[in-house]
């Protein structure tokens, strides 16, 4: 299925896997509750994490926000589970909501699920942060894995505060 049948069928929504729902839902909660080992258990070995800084750009070519490969997104969850990390210290408190799923793309066993996302952070002050998720979900023997994830933020155009968390 493309994109382009996305578009022209309004029904494909409805229509969306519950349990890649509620797999997008548990990656978000585990976000929010600062539960990274855990999070970070959700991801394939071959895994992408992309947040970019325009909505066309190729991560190979141009300058991201994040463009995290498994090795990194390890990286990263070390340093946050350290709890001394300078720039979340304190640590944010984070809720989000997700909604508004749709299958965007299918290759073989990875399913692309697009939705819209609200994140409120509370940290010194209150940063609401919105925009689009695209998961790459795998079906594999263990159940599902996060294969991908790119963040195409409502915002990335403007000044961007400190994204020292997981979006």
């Amino acid at each position: 299925m493309t994109e382009a049948d996305v578009l022209s069928d309004p029904t494909v929504a409805g229509q969306v896997d519950p349990a890649l729902v509620s797999f997008v839902f548990t990656e978000a909660r585990l976000a929010d509750e600062a539960r990274y080992s855990d999070w970070e258990a959700l991801w394939d070995d071959d895994a992408l994490y992309w947040v970019p800084m325009h909505p066309d750009a190729d991560p190979e070519t141009t300058v991201s926000y994040i463009f995290d490969n498994r090795t990194r997104i390890r990286s990263r969850v070390a340093q946050l589970n350290t709890g001394v990390r300078h720039s979340q210290t304190p640590p944010s408190v984070m809720r989000r909501t997700v909604s508004n799923f749709e299958i965007v793309g299918e290759d073989g066993d990875t399913v692309t699920v697009a939705s819209n996302f609200v994140l409120v952070e509370y940290r010194f002050a209150v940063t609401v942060w919105a925009g689009r998720y695209l998961h790459k979900i795998r079906r594999a023997d263990g159940g599902l894995r996060l294969a991908g994830k790119t963040v195409h933020l409502v915002n990335a155009d403007g000044a961007i505060p400190t994204m020292a968390f997981l979006i």
